[in-house]
């Protein structure tokens, strides 16, 4: 399970993050580290794959990027240094249009598009804590990707800075991208049978 670890009572930073074992994955929450190492399911990684895939495929030739974790994606960073950074998440796919965002430690600031694909370690986090600090953060949109039910539930930043009722796509549909005015993807090729 993704439970946070029991290091006393303080908050952790960037800082320490980076200071920490690189066989072992961590996340930040508000200063609270999670550990993230336990593996993926395969099916986990056919649909974080196929979906890469057509992010990638998309943006070739275009000035957005995308990206796989592990990917450090620090949030309310964008002038700050590492010992003020309480807030470094590793998304399974993170789309950033802003080229000033990227660094070589990963995303400084919030990233245009975020994907959670679940899994039984990390689905209350990803549906509760994280959907709460994406939408702090003002991330555009955020999906929530459930391979074993075979859907995926959307959440588009409106004008007052939330995250209001969520549309749920299943593997029949056709889901339109809303940071991409041209990006339709077949949920058929993404739910596909191993």
């Amino acid at each position: 399970m993704s439970f946070p670890i029991e290091r006393h009572a303080r908050k952790y930073t960037y800082k320490d993050y980076l200071t920490w074992s690189d066989d072992e994955r961590w996340e930040l929450i508000n200063g609270m580290p999670y550990n993230m190492t336990p593996a993926p399911s395969t099916k986990h990684q056919d649909v974080l794959g196929e979906l890469f895939t057509e992010f990638r495929v998309y943006l070739r030739d275009k000035s957005c990027r995308v990206f796989v974790a592990p990917f450090d994606v620090r949030l309310f960073a964008e002038n700050d240094n590492d010992e003020n950074v309480y807030n470094v998440v590793q998304p399974d796919i993170t789309v950033v249009c802003e080229k000033s965002k990227i660094d070589d430690k990963g995303c400084k600031g919030s990233p245009d598009l975020i994907v959670e694909v679940l899994s039984p370690a990390t689905a209350k986090k990803d549906k509760n804590e994280k959907r709460k600090l994406y939408q702090q953060a003002k991330v555009k949109e955020y999906w929530i990707v459930d391979p074993l039910n075979e859907t995926v539930e959307v959440f588009m930043l409106k004008e007052d800075g939330k995250f209001h009722d969520s549309e749920t796509y299943s593997k029949e549909d056709q889901l339109k991208v809303g940071i991409f005015e041209d990006l339709t993807i077949d949920l058929k090729l993404i739910f596909k049978e191993g």
